[in-house]
């Protein structure tokens, strides 16, 4: 009875330095490409788009205020950046699509198993925190905001002072990553779960100092940031007791299937 021969991986072959770079070229390349083949339609919706960004902010300005433009330049730039930021973030499938096609050879079958998933989930929580942020925090400080100013000041913010506020946006996006960072964190066994669980009450502060550094100073914005922080660190480590630590390989693994060679 012949053997049967053990599963190999599909790119088993060392590649040169040269070539990882050229991989890598032509993969920005294609994010740059796929980012200006979506900012240019919208390039002729820019003054549509800002006036959707600025709706949290202009819905609570008192009757008769407006946005401003100090810069005679910025009635035209700030809705261009904030069109280029859009497409970036239009695009960003794209550009983890690209990232996942340059690391995935150099996994294992059961490793890329793993990080697909995390991969999409990295995608849809990403746009979860900016959705959050700009239909509930964003309402709720602008709303504190503007119903703060002294009796007889009119508040009316200039076009890129909100545009650099819009950062914020960015600022929760990253944050709700927090799940797939933990679970990596685990899964390449840099922590394990028992010792994120013993850390537990400096996270809760550290989420807390984080909320005070990236949001305005008033603790109603500090805490719709920290708290859901704190909860999603509490989503990566229930997740993280359901996936095997990368160095336990399973059994295929054992009888032969060797990692691919692709990354020096």
């Amino acid at each position: 009875m012949s053997e049967e021969k053990p599963e190999q991986p599909e790119n088993d072959q060392e590649m040169p330095l040269v070539s990882h770079l050229t991989e890598l070229r032509t993969r920005l390349l294609r994010c740059v490409i796929a980012v200006f083949v979506i900012f240019l339609p919208l390039l002729y919706f820019s003054q549509q788009i800002y006036t959707l960004a600025s709706e949290p902010l202009r819905r609570f300005l008192p009757e008769g205020a407006t946005m401003i433009a100090i810069d005679p330049a910025s009635a035209f730039l700030a809705p261009l950046k904030l069109t280029m930021i859009v497409a970036v973030l239009l695009a960003m499938p794209v550009i983890l699509g690209q990232v996942w096609g340059f690391i995935a050879p150099g996994l294992y079958k059961h490793e890329k198993r793993i990080a697909l998933p995390m991969l999409v989930a990295s995608i849809v929580l990403f746009y979860a925190g900016m959705a959050f942020a700009y239909f509930l925090v964003f309402p709720l400080m602008f709303h504190f905001f503007i119903g703060s100013a002294p009796a007889g000041v009119t508040p009316m913010t200039d076009i890129n002072s909100y545009l650099d506020f819009l950062t914020l946006l960015f600022a929760f996006g990253l944050t709700f990553e927090i799940p797939v960072a933990t679970v990596l964190l685990v899964w390449v066994g840099v922590v394990n779960v028992a010792y994120l669980v013993k850390i537990r009450p400096y996270v809760i502060i550290g989420c807390f100092v984080v909320g005070m550094i990236l949001t305005p100073p008033d603790p109603l914005s500090q805490t719709l940031l920290a708290v859901p922080m704190w909860m999603l660190f509490e989503a990566g480590v229930l997740f993280s007791r359901l996936i095997r630590k990368r160095g336990d390989q399973p059994q295929e693994d054992e009888s032969g299937d060797q990692p691919p060679a692709t990354r020096p």
